[in-house]
């Protein structure tokens, strides 16, 4: 999770928002946007799309990169 914590950290800093903004205009919770901010492993997928949804973002599978 750690792309996705530093990608949704730098959105959200680039359009100057707060966290507080971030979860309103996400219709998510504060402590949501705060764990998926410090990489916690375990978010619910369609909760972390909605929030890359706001910036025209989304999650999706990629193969692993070999050894």
């Amino acid at each position: 999770m750690n792309n996705v914590s530093a990608t949704v950290k730098m959105l959200r800093k680039k359009y100057g928002l707060t966290q507080e903004e971030l979860c309103l205009k996400s219709g998510l919770g504060l402590r949501f946007i705060r764990d998926v901010e410090q990489g916690k492993a375990s978010l619910r997928l369609d909760k972390v799309n909605q929030l890359l949804d706001l910036f025209n973002y989304e999650m999706a599978p990629t193969p692993k990169a070999k050894p």
